[in-house]
């Protein structure tokens, strides 16, 4: 995302408190679809706009959201990042009652979307990664302080990239060299590539970390977008071989050995990508969005051998292109033991107009049956999507959905809890 230069100013307060009511019903969603009883779901809708939870910060450009159990208590929590104004970095901690609300990184830093929680230094607790935007030559990862969390004491950072070309939209953790050590691999859109970084022995007094370009090139951006380039990140098995794949863009990348990875071509437009099992079959289905731009949200199967090309075949999911469709998930949403899609729209991306850039953004949540086939249901219209996130929220077993928009309304953030 290619913005006006930001204007720092003063961090807000490091540490907030919300305190829920009892199990009062907060804004009740009804999704029906006929004919498919599970997916007949009740949510709560929280938001800040209503002071249902605390403001996540002063600053109106709202990057990442990731999920993670950062205090080990068996209930997720999430980080929220920030470019514009500090903070640059704010963590949800789920409480018995609510939310508490702690500053991570106080700092102004520039973060781009994206974002991966990983056990860095390998002590049991998740600790997190972003990149720098279109600003910043950086990556940088926080180490965990558990279990000695202070409000007003920041997580430490440490440097894995600096130098070289600037944005790093995107990345994800996994053994795709089979050494049994992860890697980390990351978009620069700056240069045009992929590179990947085995994470260092001693993570916490090795800066930067060392990283090896895998891919340079298009992979399936829109030319003709205002935000014409490469995105999107996972990591699955592909080719059913036991070993972790990196998906990127449109392509998914076989390892051959040494530091060489073969792209190989899935769908015609790259974007939010991820892969998972549908249905039954040696291979995983993977689903492609279009991010930052317009596009179809479509669904590919291999046919054949997943290394050719022409072996994967694709459907649109949706009667319409998605506009600018940054948010997708895959997760068993109803509990029916058949993995479900969630896709939803931006309303606003363009910082300088009042108004949404798309005022009917809408949200989807695709009900699957456990063969390649999907119900979509409308979940939301009229609300900014921007990094969502499927998982349970609260402890209860259910999967919520936490948003934040980008620009739209912001400082903003929202979650659905299933009822």
């Amino acid at each position: 995302m290619n913005h006006p230069s930001p204007i720092p100013s003063l961090p807000s307060p490091a540490h907030r408190a919300l305190r829920l009511p009892a199990p009062a019903l907060i804004g009740v969603f009804l999704i029906v679809t006929l004919g498919s009883p599970a997916a007949d779901l009740q949510w709560q809708h929280l938001s800040s706009s209503t002071a249902d939870l605390p403001l996540p910060g002063p600053s109106t450009q709202q990057t990442g959201a990731i999920v993670g159990d950062f205090d080990k208590d068996g209930t997720n929590d999430f980080v929220l990042s920030f470019r514009q104004t500090a903070p640059a970095l704010v963590w949800y901690r789920r409480t018995h009652t609510g939310w508490d609300r702690y500053v991570i990184e106080p700092k102004f830093l520039t973060v781009e979307a994206g974002g991966v929680v990983c056990d860095v230094d390998g002590d049991g607790a998740p600790d997190i990664i972003f990149g720098g935007d279109y600003q910043s030559d950086e990556i940088w990862w926080w180490q965990n302080p558990y279990p000695h969390f202070d409000p007003n004491v920041p997580w430490q950072r440490h440097l894995i990239k600096k130098g070289g070309a600037t944005q790093h939209h995107d990345q994800v953790v996994a053994d795709f060299l089979g050494t049994g050590r992860p890697q980390l691999a990351y978009w620069n859109q700056g240069a045009k590539a992929i590179f990947l970084a085995p994470i260092p022995a001693d993570p916490r007094h090795t800066e930067p970390w060392p990283a090896t370009q895998i891919f340079s090139g298009a992979a399936g951006e829109r030319r003709d977008s205002d935000f014409p380039y490469a995105e999107g990140m996972a990591a699955i098995d592909i080719d059913g071989d036991g070993h972790p794949d990196l998906l990127a863009g449109n392509m998914w990348f076989k390892y051959r050995g040494g530091m060489r990875f073969d792209p190989i071509q899935i769908g015609s437009i790259g974007g939010r990508i991820a892969a998972a099992k549908f249905k039954p079959g040696k291979y995983p289905q993977v689903v492609i969005a279009p991010g930052d731009g317009n596009g179809p949200l479509r669904f590919y199967e291999c046919v054949g051998n997943p290394e050719n090309p022409s072996d994967w075949h694709g459907r649109n999911l949706l009667d319409r292109d998605m506009i600018h469709g940054h948010s997708l998930q895959i997760a068993d949403i109803d509990g029916d033991g058949h993995l479900d899609i969630f896709a939803a729209e931006m309303a606003k991306w363009t910082e300088s107009r009042p108004d949404s850039d798309n005022p009917n953004a809408t949200a989807w949540i695709l009900f699957g049956d456990g063969h390649g086939n999907f119900r979509p249901t409308v979940f939301a219209t009229g609300i900014d999507f921007h990094e969502a996130r499927v998982a349970d929220l609260n402890g209860d077993g259910k999967l919520d959905i936490l948003d934040k928009p980008y620009n739209w309304n912001a400082p903003r953030i929202d979650l659905w809890l299933q009822r």
